[in-house]
């Protein structure tokens, strides 16, 4: 870790609390005897309902945790949107790196959407949530490997999109699949492929942590509002604030 700067661990941390606290609201939904277990087999006539992520969300106390942990995930994920576009802003063509931030900017608002409507409460708004949230996802997973094997950073670009190419083709898969088994009403293997979905996107936006590494992220406040008119005014009126490098 030492010689990386502490943005490193953003992305990791990102994905590792977001996916332990979606299992948490799964694991309070089967105590609570609200959906039928991951594994184990659906009957459509039985109490219980299949294990959809959204579905476990929906009754409380599990909602309450689920709308917590897709508004955190959304704010957290666009700030990582938003430091990748900052990365990558003198390395690619400006339009499609603002296309990739308003992309995954449009997706996070998709999780507020898919966390504060529950599926039962407003069916209609709960599923453009979904919908922006796994199709734009999706869409940011593929643009972000194309970039990565455009830019190569640090000569890193080949290994790391290599990997991004194999892990978005596993959330597009998936996702494939996810719609197909609800078509035909396969609901349990459909809510496998939804937590496979997701967990493999968790995973991409770790791999953000590769380049992270590599920079430092300043933020600058001045008193004064206008244009500085040369470099000395810059330096005596901003003061900066400098993460400490590891």
């Amino acid at each position: 870790m030492f010689g990386c700067s502490p943005w490193v661990l953003l992305p990791p941390v990102y994905s590792g609390l977001t996916a332990a606290g979606l299992w948490v609201v799964y694991f309070v939904a089967v105590c609570d005897e609200k959906i039928a277990p991951l594994g184990t087999k659906y009957r459509r006539k039985g109490s219980l309902y299949p294990p959809y992520i959204s579905v476990a969300g929906n009754f409380p106390p599990a909602s309450c945790i689920f709308s917590e942990v897709m508004n955190m995930a959304a704010f957290v994920g666009f700030i990582i949107a938003v430091l990748r576009y900052l990365q990558l802003k003198h390395k690619i063509n400006k339009h499609l790196n603002i296309v990739t931030l308003v992309t995954f900017s449009i997706g996070c608002f998709g999780m507020t959407l898919v966390g504060n409507f529950q599926i039962f409460a407003d069916e209609m708004i709960h599923n453009l949530g979904t919908f922006m949230t796994f199709g734009l996802g999706t869409l940011f997973c593929w643009l972000q490997t194309f970039i990565t094997l455009r830019v190569d950073i640090k000569n890193e670009g080949r290994k790391t999109g290599i990997m991004r190419f194999l892990l978005s083709g596993f959330i597009t898969v998936c996702m494939i699949i996810y719609f197909s088994l609800i078509s035909q009403r396969l609901h349990m293997e459909a809510a496998q492929s939804q937590w496979a979905l997701v967990m493999f996107f968790l995973i991409f936006l770790c791999t953000f942590a590769v380049e992270f590494r590599h920079n430092r992220f300043d933020l600058a406040c001045t008193d004064n509002c206008g244009r500085p008119e040369n470099r000395s005014e810059i330096l005596s009126d901003v003061s900066t604030y400098r993460p400490e490098q590891l």
